[in-house]
């Protein structure tokens, strides 16, 4: 199966601290694969290296075999979701869509679309500063979602979820990657991501601590079991 997304030694580092240490590891095309580690574990820092949002202190992190900045129309090919505060608060759901695709050349009627997707179609005109945690989450994967992406990258895409997005989301994810879509999601939901992933790759400290489809990980375990039994050798 193809490689979609290769972290090649990725390391990075702040102030003299290494946040990510030498992590190595793929990401198959068309699968879900759950990006597991404690708080400080190095997740967020490898996404952001991986988006450009942060140039690596050595190694890499490709999309396809290109850095995020060389790829052709990266907004058309990657959807991601870093945090749910990028948006203009005085602006309806709508218009910051449209922004979006204003930048990325996607057709406007895709807003509607992705919104409809994302249970936001009664609130196209409400002012984003008006939605709570779980709409803005909802918004924020609807952006991701906006040009019909081959490759999404979500960093704790479940945050502000009640109960029925979650399982609303597991839905999702699991009908993107049916589509032949790739999925890396970042979470803390160990039972959640147990439910929804068909891989996993685990770090803490910066290191990749193990790596292999979900069944190979858990071993018999539930998946924070196997988590715990990782992470506190």
């Amino acid at each position: 199966m193809a490689v979609a997304i290769e972290f090649d030694k990725l390391t990075k580092e702040y102030d003299g601290v290494l946040a990510v240490d030498e992590l190595s590891a793929s990401i198959e095309s068309g699968r879900i694969t759950g990006f597991l580690g404690p708080n400080g574990a190095g997740k967020s820092t490898a996404l952001r290296c991986l988006l450009g949002l942060a140039k690596p202190t050595s190694g890499s992190a490709l999309i396809e075999g290109s850095t995020y900045g060389s790829l052709l129309k990266p907004l058309q090919r990657v959807g991601a979701v870093i945090d749910s505060a990028g948006f203009h608060g005085s602006l309806s759901a709508q218009r910051n869509l449209l922004i979006i695709c204003a930048a990325a050349e996607i057709p406007d009627l895709r807003v509607m679309e992705v919104l409809t997707m994302v249970d936001l179609e009664d609130s196209v005109n409400k002012k984003v500063k008006e939605f709570s945690l779980g709409m803005k989450q909802r918004l924020s994967l609807a952006a991701a979602l906006l040009s019909d992406p081959d490759i999404l990258i979500l960093d704790e895409p479940a945050n502000g979820l009640d109960p029925i997005g979650i399982a609303w989301l597991r839905d999702l994810l699991r009908s993107l990657a049916q589509s032949g879509k790739t999925v890396l999601v970042s979470s803390h939901q160990l039972a959640e991501m147990q439910n929804s992933v068909d891989d996993v790759l685990v770090i803490n400290k910066g290191k990749l601590i193990v790596a292999g489809q979900i069944d190979e990980v858990r071993q018999g375990q539930s998946l924070e079991e196997a988590f715990l039994r990782y992470v506190q050798r």
